[in-house]
Order: structure tokens, then C-alpha cells, then sequence
């Protein structure tokens, strides 16, 4: 049997799973050893049927997934797709050095790196392995910041970003308006 190629957001192939976890629905893409994409799912997408996954990986990853939705301090560790340009390789990786309870912002994780907010923020927003790779903890100058590629502050997305630092700790008490729409 020929291996499967790694499937891109874009393509119309069903989802190996689709897990319903507090924050909402994730679809995943993964190989028998590599997650090749998640995605949260909103809006019209939302209804898809649930799947729990028949690997050995997708049922590691909805374990790992839900000891994280239990104790926000838990790090998922699973064997990721090699994605991206070495600039996003390199944002993806600092995300998971911030941790669980913290949010950074992006002109700050843009120092850190030499580069830029802007950048920055478009390396997350192509994330492909959220919430694996937290880039739910990289908020804006001026309040939550974008998400997915989202800046509807009324949005499903940017909800899941306030569930997602809320259950890590890092949104206890906001300045009001600041992160509620």
C-alpha cells in the first residue's frame, strides 16, 4: 500500500478524525506516524460527524489532547509533518517554548527572532498544528490579536483563543473590552 501524501487545508478528502474537545471541533489529517494537519473547525464545518480516529496516533493524540483540555500545563508531544518555510519552522517552535499560562506578544516573540510583528503573525496564522503548537498564546499590541487568520472579534476562532488562555490562566481578569467581544 502506498504511503498517503500529507493533505493541506485545503483539499476536500474527509478527516482521519475529528474530535469534540471543550474549546470546539478539531479536524486532523495524520499518516500512521505523523499528525499532518489540524484544524478548527467553526461555522458550517462545525456539523462534521465525529470521528474518533482508528490509529494507534489519533488515539494518542485524542488522549494527549484531552489530558491538556484536564491540566493546561500538560505538553502534548507527538510526532508533527514537516511543514513550512524554515522562518515559519522557526516561529512554530518558539511557540512552544512559551509557556502554558503565558502570553507573549508578537513585536515581543518578533525581537526574539529578528523579525518583524507582521511576520510574526502570519507564521502563526499558518500554524498548522494548533493547538499542538500554541499559537493561542501570541496576542496583539492592543488586545487578543488575531487568530487563524481571524480578526473578527466576535468570531468563533478568536472564542476559541479566549477558551484556550483562559484554561491556561493567562486571561484571569482582562482590562474590560480588552478580549471579550
Amino acid at each position: 500500500m502506498k504511503p498517503r501524501e500529507p493533505l493541506t487545508p485545503s483539499s476536500d478528502a474527509p478527516w482521519d478524525a475529528v474530535l469534540d474537545l471543550p474549546f470546539g471541533r478539531l479536524g486532523v489529517r495524520a499518516g500512521e506516524h505523523e499528525v499532518f494537519y489540524t484544524e478548527y473547525l467553526v461555522g458550517e464545518a462545525a456539523r462534521a460527524p465525529l470521528l474518533p480516529g482508528n490509529t494507534s496516533l489519533l488515539r494518542e493524540l485524542r488522549a494527549q489532547l484531552e489530558a491538556y483540555c484536564r491540566d493546561p500545563g500538560f505538553r502534548p508531544e507527538l510526532p508533527l509533518a514537516s511543514r513550512g518555510s524554515e522562518f515559519q519552522r522557526r516561529v512554530w517552535a518558539a511557540l512552544c517554548d512559551i509557556p502554558a499560562g503565558r502570553a507573549m506578544r508578537y513585536g515581543e516573540l518578533a525581537r526574539e527572532l529578528g523579525s518583524v510583528a507582521r511576520a510574526v503573525g502570519q507564521a502563526c496564522g499558518a500554524n498548522p498544528f494548533a493547538p499542538l503548537v500554541p499559537c493561542h498564546r501570541v496576542i496583539g499590541a492592543a488586545g487578543l490579536g488575531g487568530f487563524a487568520h481571524s480578526t473578527d472579534e466576535a468570531g468563533e476562532l478568536l472564542g476559541i483563543k479566549r477558551w484556550l488562555l483562559r484554561h491556561e490562566g493567562a486571561l484571569c481578569a482582562p482590562a474590560p473590552g480588552l478580549f471579550d467581544a
